[in-house]
């Protein structure tokens, strides 16, 4: 039976979903943007069912996840997110673990496999990796490519943070329809994901992050050194398997093939065909698969 919790971190107070004993096998799930952990409603009872603990929490900005400062930055850098997961793991006392996520939870979860090793069994990862090269993010890509970020450039602008504040539902559902072409999805789906982005820092967090991964805002000053070491483009030896959906709106699986070079462990590309930007949603029993895939050869 899946509980919401929460639980304080250093900066945040985090709520997270869990099913499963405590003494079973930790796997972390993490949603990604303009998602939440409703991503994962056909993925847990599998893993459930295999034996695992499985905590799902709702990142900063999302749901019933607060800062617990006023003068904390609403920053939804990349070494925010890793630093958040990897701050919740040590609040729930969990070593290591096996991280999955996808878009900004992917990414967390690639932060933390690539900087802190020790404390991940392995990872799936929606695309590949995750790691923002912000120095080199001037660098224009082809134009079909920059097409698909037109929701990234127009967050940099005041029209767009006014656009996200008072139309974030139908901005959002529209990026869901052009990033899983394939995925039927109904109101009622969206609705309970949509509930999340009422949280109030959602706007605050999501324009920070897309312009801070250019370049155009500064980072919170306590993640300069995890953000110095990404700066690298730290490789990931933790066994992974990376999850890439053939219709993907954002991410295209050739763009993603040239990334495989950063993985340096045991490493597989699945592609799902037919499936887009959300692959627990739209392909739970691929996701779940995966996951389990890496459990049984740890």
């Amino acid at each position: 039976m899946t509980a919401l919790r929460h639980v304080r971190t250093p900066s945040l107070d985090i709520a997270y979903e869990e099913s499963g004993g405590a003494d079973r096998a930790p796997v972390i799930l993490l949603h990604g943007w303009p998602y939440d952990p409703r991503c994962y409603d056909d993925v847990v009872p599998l893993l459930a069912l295999a034996g695992c603990r499985v905590i799902v929490p709702y990142l900063r900005g999302f749901g019933a996840t607060r800062f617990l400062s006023e003068d904390t930055p609403r920053s939804g850098q990349q070494a925010a997110l890793g630093n958040d997961l990897r701050e919740l793991m040590d609040a729930l006392a969990i070593r290591r673990a096996l991280l999955a996520g996808y878009d900004w939870g992917g990414r967390a979860a690639c932060i933390v496999a690539a900087l802190w090793p020790e404390r991940v069994v392995g990872l799936v990862s929606g695309n590949g990796y995750n790691i923002q090269d912000i120095a080199g993010s001037a660098k224009p890509q082809p134009p079909e490519q920059e097409a698909r970020y037109w929701y990234q450039y127009y967050f940099h602008t005041e029209r767009g943070v006014a656009g996200l504040t008072l139309n974030r539902d139908a901005l959002c559902r529209h990026l869901w329809r052009l990033w899983s072409p394939n995925w039927t999805f109904d109101e009622a789906t969206f609705a309970r994901s949509a509930a999340s982005f009422a949280n109030p820092d959602f706007v605050a967090v999501t324009i920070q992050s897309y312009r801070h991964r250019y370049g155009n805002a500064p980072g919170d000053p306590a993640l300069e050194e995890i953000e110095r070491r990404l700066a690298d483009l730290p490789k990931i030896g933790v066994p992974t398997i990376a999850l890439q959906g053939e219709a993907d709106g954002v991410q295209p699986p050739a763009l993603f093939g040239q990334h495989d070079r950063s993985f340096t462990g045991p490493f597989e590309r699945h592609i799902l065909p037919g499936i887009g930007h959300n692959p627990p949603q739209e392909a739970p029993a691929a996701f779940a698969g995966a996951i389990l895939a890496l459990l049984r050869n740890a």
